[in-house]
């Protein structure tokens, strides 16, 4: 019977960790699996303890180290127990496998080799052969009749002189005729296109200060705009158009600017908000974002 391991204890409490911060932040798995580009079963079998169904461990390692950072969890240490619950699952290497040589078939390639240059040094020769013997037949062209070469020598040279003006041609016009003709009128230029007008911005300006999870939804349809993670330092515009609601998973890290100037951010000490309706006014005027529920769609 094959012995348990030891540490698969300690990676079942790591991934009830795990589990417990994504709770905590208001995420479902698939939310994560979508901002971080991991794949849903890797992320189940990290929470659930299952080591053997991850991928290679270095693999592994990375996948726990971007769940743990994306959580706001201390990621050295979730490594560090990560290897430790792991064991030799982590540390085992994969067998090399080399395919057997394929046995020779066929003929030598040395006889190849030397057959080709039998048949070419045969072909040379035929050739030259061929093109020295004097036996070839070429088409002998008929010499030109008496008459006909009689007639070509009594025959004048044509003249290279300009024949003379047909006499029913119209007279040339003179410089001074062509210098008097009048000049139409330059047409008007084009007006140039119109430059087409620039797309309006949004009011609303949300800059990270640490790593916050944020997603945006229209109301009425319930349709997810975004979904992502931003860093510390980045900025996302929100677009111009009503009925958004806003949700986060860390809403003291985050500033939201109104036509360029700092406002409330979210109201309240809560981390994790959802469903908050964004008003450029209400904002601006110091209220908080009022928390709504979405409208069933139609």
């Amino acid at each position: 019977m094959k012995r348990p391991e030891p540490t698969a204890g300690e990676a079942a409490r790591l991934g009830e960790e795990l589990r417990d911060a994504r709770f905590a932040l208001g995420l479902s798995v698939d939310d994560i699996a979508a901002s971080l580009r991991i794949r849903r079963p890797y992320l189940v079998a990290l929470e659930e303890g299952r080591v053997r169904d991850l991928p290679a461990p270095a693999y592994a390692v990375g996948f726990v180290r971007t769940y743990a950072r994306a959580l706001g969890l201390d990621e050295d240490e979730v490594v560090r127990r990560f290897r430790e619950a792991s064991g030799p699952v982590v540390q085992r290497k994969t067998d090399l496998v080399f395919p057997e040589p394929v046995p020779e078939r066929g003929l030598p390639a040395g006889a190849v080799i030397l057959g080709g240059a039998v048949l070419a040094v045969g072909a040379y020769i035929g050739w030259y052969q061929w093109s020295g013997s004097g036996d070839r037949t070429v088409d002998a062209v008929a010499p030109v009749p008496p008459r006909i070469e009689q007639a070509a020598r009594l025959e004048p040279a044509p003249s290279l002189a300009a024949p003379p003006p047909s006499p029913m041609a119209p007279p040339a016009p003179s410089p001074t005729t062509a210098q008097a003709a009048p000049v139409p009128p330059l047409a008007p230029a084009a007006a140039p296109p119109a430059a087409p007008a620039a797309a309006p911005e949004g009011r609303i300006l949300i800059r990270a200060r640490s790593e916050s999870w944020i997603q945006l939804r229209d109301r009425g349809t319930g349709t997810v705009i975004l979904n992502r993670v931003l860093r510390p330092g980045e900025t996302y515009a929100v677009p111009p158009r009503e009925g958004l609601l806003f949700s986060t998973g860390n809403a003291g890290g985050l500033d939201i600017l109104v036509d360029g100037q700092p406002v409330p951010a979210l109201g309240g000490a809560q981390p994790v908000r959802r469903d908050l309706l964004l008003e450029p006014e209400r904002l601006k005027s110091g209220q908080p974002p009022q928390a709504v529920a979405p409208r069933p769609a139609q």
